[in-house]
């Protein structure tokens, strides 16, 4: 049995007048007419007298609304607790970043926690190989991640920031000395990507497959963190792309970083499962925007 059609029943016993309960529903007559025959057909009785000129409750619907109405109200009851709740920005909000912490990430934090102090974030780390894994298995909340994303579940945010991309290298390598590398010479060097089950098209937004001028760039083997790739690239295995920001953290003796011109800019933005879009992932969404100051002018009104 559909609670829609109960809902009608309930609705359309009250106002005795399909249009009314129509009106409450925001259906149509004949869809409510619809709704409260197919609960007919399921008790097997008529539940209302209807005439041109009147609507009423026959004996079997009078006893039928008293036997309902305890487990009907209860029900909507829980509904609307529900919906508010989902209403609230409490509790804690796990939030995913992808190896390193930047500066990004923990603005992001400060000005939601600013904001709504009753909702915790915790931080956690997501793979590499694998950045929404833990989006749908429902481990974390909302992720910071690179844009764009073609995930047909997932939703995303504006791009929160548009940084240059760096290409680390071994200290002894020939690049290495220079202040520019051109995307074009990637084919020349071998470069670490993410494993699967990190999407094709999301790879290429770490490691691309092709130079701008579609010459192939060799593939110098797979890694799960950025932290395997620093390694890699530290035992001369390949080269491996880094958005600026997140070079400068990696930043040691045996690693340098060059800028790779050439290429497009690194996107760092927020995606979360489409079906998971409570209030708290919708404020830090807002919050990541404000601290980015990519927000629009009602949420830094907010804020201020």
């Amino acid at each position: 049995m559909e609670f829609r059609e109960l809902e009608c029943f309930v609705v359309l016993s009250e106002e005795l007048h399909f249009a009314r309960a129509a009106d409450r529903l925001y259906l149509s007559p004949g869809r409510v007419s619809q709704l409260v025959r197919a609960l007919e057909t399921r008790i097997g009785a008529r539940l209302f007298d209807r005439t041109s000129r009147r609507v009423r409750l026959t004996p079997l619907g009078e006893r039928f609304l008293a036997d309902l109405r305890p487990a009907y109200d209860g029900l909507r009851d829980a509904v609307d607790r529900a919906r508010a709740a989902a209403r609230e920005v409490t509790g804690v909000l796990r939030v995913g970043f992808l190896g390193t912490p930047t500066d990004l990430v923990t603005a992001s934090v400060r000005a939601f926690e600013a904001l709504y102090p009753s909702c915790e974030v915790r931080l956690v780390e997501v793979p590499l190989s694998d950045p929404f894994g833990r989006l749908r298995g429902g481990l974390v909340d909302v992720t910071f991640t690179l844009l764009p994303v073609d995930e047909p579940d997932l939703e995303t945010g504006r791009g929160l920031n548009r940084v240059p991309v760096s290409l680390g290298l071994p200290a002894g390598h020939p690049l290495a000395v220079r202040r520019a590398v051109d995307a074009e010479e990637l084919a020349g060097l071998p470069l670490i990507e993410p494993a699967g089950p990190a999407p094709r098209a999301w790879r290429e937004l770490v490691a691309p497959e092709r130079t701008p001028a579609g010459l192939p760039i060799p593939r110098g083997g797979t890694v799960a963190t950025s932290q395997e790739g620093i390694t890699l690239v530290a035992l001369g295995r390949g080269g491996m792309l880094f958005c600026t920001p997140t070079a400068a953290y990696h930043e040691r003796r045996d690693v340098v970083f060059v800028p790779v011109t050439g290429l497009p800019a690194s996107v760092l933005g927020l995606a979360w499962p489409r079906a998971g879009a409570t209030a708290a992932v919708r404020a830090f969404a807002e919050s990541a925007e404000t601290a980015a100051g990519v927000a629009g002018p009602e949420a830094r009104r907010k804020v201020a």
